[in-house]
Formats: C-alpha cells, structure tokens, sequence
C-alpha cells in the first residue's frame, strides 16, 4: 500500500514543475468543462427559431446535460477509482469533444439534444482531477491545488458568459461549440502529456445493477425538479416520477448495503464527516446558483422597470466575470484557512461570507458596480466553500475510494443546484409586475430569492458545525483521516 501511495518529492525538487504542470492542466479542464456548461446559455431564448422547435422541446437542450451529469458523475468516479482516474478522465474529454461536434453539426432538436447530453457525461472531471491530485501531488500542495480546482467551476461559468455572448453575437451559433470542442481537444492532449495515471485503484466489479438503480432514481427525480414548474407540481408526471425517485432510491439504498461490490459505499457516506459534509454541499449549492439567477436578471431587465439596468447579455456577464477571478484568488486563502484551522472552519467561514453577500444584495441593487461587489462576495465565499469540501472528503475516506467520493460531493451540489432553479422559478413565477402586457419578475421576488440563497448559506453553516473538529494540516495523501481508519486498505 505504501509504495502505491508515495506521493512526488518536497516542493524544491525535482517532482516540483511536473507537479505544477499537473495542477494547471487538470484545473483547465475543469474550466474547460464548466465552460461547456455556460456556452448553451446566450442562444437559450433562440434555440426555437434556431432549431425550428416548440421553445418546450428545445429546453430539452439543457435538461439532458443536467440528467446525463447527474448519472455520469457518481459512475465515472467509481470506474475512476476501479480502472484509473486518468483513463476515466480523457474518456470524459473525449465524451465532452464528441459532444460539443454532434452539437456544432445540428441544425435540429433531436441532435442537438443528443450531443448536449453527451457533453453533461463529461461533468466527472473536476472530482477526477482532485482524485489525482491526491494521489500525485506532496501533502503540503494538496490543499491548495484541490481548492484552485474546485474554483475551475466559477472560473469557467464565470468567464462562460461573456465569452458565449461575445462569441454569439458576431458568429454563427455554431461556432459556440466549435470552440468548446476545440478547447476539449487542447484539453485531451495537455492531459496526455502532463498528467500521470494513479497507481491507487480499488479493483474489482462494476455495480451495473446499482449503476441502474441510482441512474433511474436521480433521473426521476431531477426530471421531476426541473420540469415541475412547467408540467405543474401536482400533475400526475411529476408526482409519478418523484414517487418513482422515492421507491427506487430506497430500494438501491438497500440493495448496496447488501451487495459486496457496492457503485457507492453507503457504509462510508454515513460516516458523520462526509455525511455533514455532503449534506452541507447540498446547501451551498442551491446558495451559489441563486446568484447565477438573479444577477444577470436585474441586469438586463429593462430601466423601465424602476428596478432592471437594462443591459446586454454581454455586459451581464462581464459583470459576473469578476466573481470567478475572486474565486481564483481565494482558492491559496481557502487552503491556507483549511492548514492552520481545518477545512472545517474553512467551510464555515465560506458559508458565513456568501450569505453577508446576499445580505448585501437585498440592500444594493440599483447600480451596476453593486452587482459587481455583490458578485465577489459571494465568488469569495465559495471559493472558500469549494476549497474545504474535496478537503472533508478527501480527510475521511480510503485513497481507493476518492474519486467515488468526491463524485457523489459533486452531486450533492448539482442536486442543490437544481432545487435552487426550481424553487426561485417558482417564486419569480408568482412575484410579478405587468410591463406593456409582459408579466415581469418583481423586484420583491428578487429580494426572496436572495433572502433564500441567503438562508440555504446560513443553513450550510449550521450543518457544517457538526462537522468532527479535527486539525490536520492537510489532506494526508497516504492516510485518511477517518472515523474508521482500520478499514483503510483496499488499495488494489
């Protein structure tokens, strides 16, 4: 076991540029990935004349990524952590290319519904790339490099937006995924170069049935999620398929605790670090998407309004840019956090800073560079919030099982996510204004929906205080910090 851990020599050495090498590539991809993600966004209004389909069907475009993500993420960390996290990795890119071409290619709905769903089977990188740098990097570096890579995911939806506008406004729409299978393709060849595989690997078999089980199960019950304000809460469809999520989730939960090769080991997320950990990531996900939709709202509302700015797309999102730069920079301030304290109070401290920036919200929003401040706030607490995560995680579970476990954190957000896009449809649904015959969301719904976002940190903060209090310096990469360590050796 000890050989297969060894992690690359002090940061003087000769490991040292190969190490800062792996770091910027995986934390590339990461953006790459989040920019495919974001790109979508500008020719969402259009997509119906583009496509010539109901603007129902088209919005297909972006439910299928948010379905094939979910599935992919907790599957590819598995078969990562069984077969190697590299492999698992440029398969991934290589799944994101190939996406990003069938939907450069498609001049209709269904194509186009095909290859954005291929494209969300890519969202497993950024729990790969910090399974690897686990495995690769010195123990002092660990912290720092997982925060810089979990802050990849505001980098690129920050950045995303005002590249797609720019990018939509003076060339076909085409070429918005053009250049995302490009980036993918620069993305592959640095992971071939500069990236190692693990020599950390559990073995073993594939789960398929628990594949199954758990691909149905968060299916129904995202579908249900994002489609429920459209078909109506109370419709036999919804109800119908958040009854089937309840069924077959239960009857997957109770099937891994009895299979021997389970796709997720239930025994380990119960334990209580990673259970609170996970349930806080649930919290801080629908906290940090609330940004995403009320920000670039107020901007380019019209002025008539007494509340909108009335600005481009572009410049929307020239104004959230700066938010992922924050979360760049905060990501050494997070690890160094997580090194003299404990990601713990890392994490709590994130929580407390995005919710001050709602806070802030709900009193500044009449003018641009408010939005701007509001943005970076927020940007700042999660870029604390993401550092301290993987490293919760990563301190609690064997090296055989990270990139298992640091898929199914990542899920856990994106399940925030989808709540949090749920639920503030719902509100700015019903909070309205009338504008020349347009019903518009109101200003009062704005504010709810930022008083939301700011209680779902507030509630990440209570979560993450029953968090086990421990103070290493850092993610050990040899040995987890873990309420059941005398379980940790399934290194194959």
């Amino acid at each position: 076991m000890s050989d297969a851990l060894t992690s690359p020599v002090s940061p003087g050495g000769p490991a040292a540029p190969r190490s800062n090498a792996v770091v910027a590539v995986l934390a590339f991809a990461g953006i790459v990935v989040s920019l495919m993600q974001t790109l979508v966004i500008p020719i969402v209004p259009e997509l119906p004349k583009l496509l010539d389909a109901p603007a129902a069907d088209t919005a297909w475009a972006v439910t299928a990524t948010l379905l094939a993500a979910a599935v992919a993420t907790p599957v590819v960390g598995r078969l990562g952590d069984m077969f190697g996290k590299r492999r698992m990795l440029l398969v991934s890119v290589v799944l994101l290319v190939a996406g990003s071409v069938v939907c450069a290619l498609s001049d209709s709905l269904a194509p186009m519904i095909v290859g954005r769903a291929v494209q969300g089977l890519a969202a497993a990188v950024v729990p790969l790339g910090i399974s690897i740098m686990r495995d690769e990097l010195p123990t002092e570096r660990l912290a720092g490099a997982t925060a810089l890579m979990s802050a990849s995911l505001g980098v690129g939806g920050a950045l995303g937006l005002p590249t797609a506008a720019l990018i939509a406004d003076h060339f076909d729409w085409h070429a918005l995924f053009w250049s995302s299978a490009g980036m993918g393709v620069a993305a592959l060849a640095l992971v071939l170069l500069f990236v190692p595989e693990s020599r950390v690997r559990s073995g073993g078999r594939f789960d398929v049935v628990g594949g199954v089980g758990m691909a149905v199960g968060l299916v129904s019950l995202l579908l249900a999620v994002s489609k429920g304000a459209d078909w109506g809460w109370t419709d036999g469809t919804t109800l119908g398929l958040f009854a089937t999520a309840v069924v077959v989730l239960l009857a997957w939960g109770f099937f891994e605790l009895r299979t021997t090769e389970p796709l997720v080991d239930l025994r380990t997320t119960a334990r209580r670090q990673v259970l609170v950990t996970n349930l806080a990531s649930i919290a801080i996900g629908f906290s940090m998407f609330a940004m995403s939709l009320v920000l670039p709202q107020l901007l380019q509302l019209p002025a008539q309004t007494g509340y909108g700015l009335g600005k481009s797309l572009l410049t929307a999102g020239l104004v959230m840019a700066p938010s992922g730069l924050v979360m760049m920079a905060f990501a050494p301030v997070s690890a160094a956090v997580s090194r003299a304290k404990g990601p713990k109070v890392t994490l709590i401290i994130g929580a407390l800073i995005v919710a001050c920036g709602y806070g802030l919200n709900i009193v500044l929003m009449s003018e641009v560079w408010h939005l701007v401040l509001v943005s970076c706030v927020i940007g700042a607490g999660i870029g604390f919030t993401y550092g301290a995560m993987p490293a919760l995680i990563m301190g609690a579970v064997d090296p055989s099982e990270t990139a298992a476990a640091n898929s199914l954190n990542t899920l856990m957000r994106s399940i925030g996510t989808s709540v949090a896009s749920a639920l503030a449809g719902v509100v700015l649904s019903h909070l309205t204004i009338d504008l020349g015959g347009y019903s518009l969301p109101s200003q009062n719904g704005f504010k709810v929906v930022m008083a939301l976002g700011a209680g779902a940190a507030l509630l990440a903060f209570a979560v993450a205080s029953f968090i086990p209090s421990r103070r290493p310096v850092a993610v050990d990469a040899s040995t987890p910090a873990t309420e059941a360590s005398a379980d940790a050796s399934k290194v194959g």
